[in-house]
């Protein structure tokens, strides 16, 4: 797959696919859900725990922590908190590791 269509989508999907959720399923916050879920790639702070770095050919759902089952069943659980905001929150971070998840499929063929 060319460079710029995954790095277009991976981005696309941190950045811009969150406000389209918000607009889904908070038309009333929308932007403000948006913004929430955008913010949730401060998961990716985990990956200073690597060496290296960043390693353009490795996957990081498995590998970091805050990439892992466990970390996904506890934004999950994010989700039955009643308010809009943690919701927002909990779906922002299972939409990261959809996206990065969806990265490591490209980044097979």
């Amino acid at each position: 797959m060319p460079d710029i269509l995954q790095f277009t989508l991976h981005y696309g999907g941190h950045f811009l696919v969150p406000f389209a959720i918000g607009r889904i399923f908070w038309r009333e916050h929308w932007w403000k859900a948006g913004l929430i879920m955008a913010a949730t790639i401060v998961i990716d702070l985990d990956h200073l725990l690597a060496v290296p770095i960043f390693d353009p050919g490795r996957c990081s759902i498995g590998f970091h922590p805050l990439h892992t089952a466990w970390a996904a069943l506890a934004y999950a659980a994010m989700l039955a908190i009643p308010s809009w905001k943690w919701r927002a929150f909990g779906l922002g971070l299972l939409w990261h590791l959809a996206v990065d998840g969806g990265d490591c499929v490209l980044q097979t063929l």
